[in-house]
């Protein structure tokens, strides 16, 4: 018989965070890419007509279906890592009024809990921005019209090394990268402590020790949706930088935005940003709850 303290054989490279990460296959940016493409038009400083309006939604599939993937993976591997290295506790064996054994890992500060997980999000975003920043530039300026595809505006940034050099190149790719940060960080911060505290809300209210996958996406879509309309305006401002033609400051750029348009530029785009973000919430999340329960053992109803 197994005592109650010992972890379930064969469980630990089942729980790792890296095969759970794997596992959430369905990419939610692809599926919902034309919202994106729509929010990209309308925060445009060409205009939305001029920018493709509502023909050719699609473009940027390519960059979107490359990088969705292995940005997923690198966020959850961090975010689930750090998240149980700085949540783990040693349990200890309690009885219940009948006299049997069971864990007692104790109770979890609330205010720890939620620095943890804003923490570990924070930390998630950095790393997968190592992705979706490149990935973001080809995606944008193929969903702005500014070339046919994914494939043309990639070829059009490595071409300028003949003129400009490699480090140029990598200049390009990452353009926009400290302002993608400034925007995840804050999104990341308000979706997963929220999308944490709803499912600890759920589970308080059932006799379940998880949300099924399901509900796990329902709540992630939701928190989704807040996280999205609240960082639009940072949303609006890197999404002007990676388009410029030119590569322009964050403070030139904001300067700019309101010079020309006005504080209301700022929410441009806002309603397709919240419905796809929405969208990939629930299908992210909710994969993610999903394979998280299935690989650790829990039962989904």
């Amino acid at each position: 018989m197994q005592h109650v303290l010992e972890p379930r054989r064969g469980r630990a490279w089942i729980e790792s965070p890296y095969l759970q990460s794997l596992i959430v296959i369905p990419p939610p940016r692809p599926l919902s890419l034309p919202l994106d493409t729509l929010k990209t038009r309308l925060q445009s400083s060409n205009g939305f007509a001029s920018s493709g309006g509502f023909s050719g939604i699609y473009r940027g599939v390519g960059s979107a279906l490359v990088g969705s993937a292995p940005g997923a993976a690198l966020f959850f591997i961090t975010y689930d890592s750090v998240k149980r290295h700085l949540l783990s506790r040693t349990p200890s064996i309690a009885r219940n009024a009948e006299g049997k054994a069971y864990k007692d890992n104790g109770g979890v500060d609330k205010k720890r809990e939620a620095l943890v997980h804003m923490l570990a999000a924070t930390l998630g975003e950095v790393a997968a921005c190592a992705v979706r920043v490149p990935t973001e530039v080809v995606k944008q300026r193929a969903q702005a019209s500014q070339h046919p595809s994914s494939l043309s505006s990639l070829l059009y940034i490595l071409d300028q090394r003949k003129a400009h050099g490699y480090v140029h190149v990598w200049r390009e790719l990452y353009r926009g990268w400290s302002i993608t940060i400034m925007r995840e960080v804050p999104f990341t911060v308000i979706q997963f402590p929220l999308w944490e505290a709803l499912k600890r809300w759920r589970i308080n209210g059932t006799s379940r020790d998880q949300v099924s996958g399901l509900e796990g996406g329902v709540l992630g879509s939701v928190a989704g949706a807040v996280a999205a309309g609240i960082t639009t305006p940072l949303d609006v401002l890197k999404t002007r930088m990676m388009l410029a033609k030119e590569k322009v400051s964050a403070v030139n750029m904001l300067s700019a935005i309101l010079r020309e348009s006005g504080p209301r530029a700022f929410f441009a785009g806002i309603g397709p940003r919240i419905g796809w973000i929405s969208v990939g919430g629930a299908i992210f999340l909710g994969s993610y709850q999903w394979a998280s329960n299935v690989l650790g053992g829990v039962e989904e109803p």
